[in-house]
């Protein structure tokens, strides 16, 4: 697939900042891995970038991964976390249920009040097939995020969250079938699945290589992947640079368009 730059950097308005981004991830490191390159841009252009994390503790080692790799993108906004549990790591958040057991209000409800507060023109988040690993957790989010995105703009929904906010888009990181053959090669070799989209399912095609130290730096901060056999961090790390610069340096999505703010 060709490098089509179809996501425009943000520029500041005449009637104030950059358009503003919200990311919805389920992990601590989904953000640098899926869309570490958007996020930096963003960051860099000055709109108002911010993450929520769907797992893991905010006093867990994993956190404090996460506070670092936001600080490598130039995300100035510290971490959103839920604090549930991730679904295969019960010790993840002692004591909370895991994401994908949360009521389903409960769950809508605290991201309609984190897009509430942000006020983002976009939000990012998984697809439906939950990218490449078809991670519960990954596709847990991503049905939530599609229902709070409306939830958000309906005043009616959630009231304590806070005045309504009906982003503008959502995007859904994802992989193309064309793009996925190296990827789907290294998830293969220790046993994970490879789930990828037809071409024409992608509508933004993002060259982030001039942020790909920074993505780089993000991947990197969280220490307890890096360090590991199986995740994917620890497997780019055992990569040639320019191998990994190739699979790093373009970011996917798929973008729905929600219209017109809140009637």
């Amino acid at each position: 697939m060709s490098r089509r730059p179809t996501w425009p950097t943000p520029t500041p308005q005449e009637s104030g900042p950059a358009a503003g981004v919200l990311a919805v991830f389920a992990h601590p490191d989904d953000e640098a891995l899926l869309a570490g390159g958007v996020l930096a841009r963003h960051a860099a252009a000055g709109a108002r970038t911010a993450v929520v994390t769907a797992t893991w503790a905010p006093g867990s080692p994993r956190a404090g991964e996460l506070a670092d790799s936001l600080a490598a993108l130039g995300v100035r906004e510290p971490p959103r976390m839920l604090g549930y549990a991730d679904h295969r790591v019960p010790d993840s958040a002692p004591g909370r249920p895991r994401w994908c057991d949360v009521p389903l209000d409960e769950a809508v409800g605290r991201l309609v009040a984190h897009i509430r507060e942000v006020r983002p023109e976009t939000v990012v988040t998984h697809d439906a097939y939950g990218q490449l690993t078809g991670h519960p957790d990954h596709r847990h989010t991503h049905r939530m995020v599609m229902l709070a995105v409306t939830a958000a703009g309906l005043g009616q929904l959630h009231p304590e969250a806070g005045e309504p906010w009906r982003p503008r888009a959502v995007r859904l990181a994802t992989h193309p079938h064309a793009a996925v053959a190296e990827l789907g090669e290294l998830l293969d070799s220790v046993g994970k699945s490879v789930l990828s989209v037809p071409d024409d399912h992608v509508t933004d095609i993002v060259d982030v290589r001039p942020w790909s130290d920074r993505k780089w730096a993000a991947i990197l901060a969280h220490r307890s992947q890096a360090e590991g056999e199986r995740a994917l961090p620890a497997m780019l790390s055992r990569l040639p640079a320019q191998t990994r610069g190739r699979l790093l340096g373009t970011e996917y999505y798929t973008g729905i368009t929600l219209g017109p703010g809140v009637p």
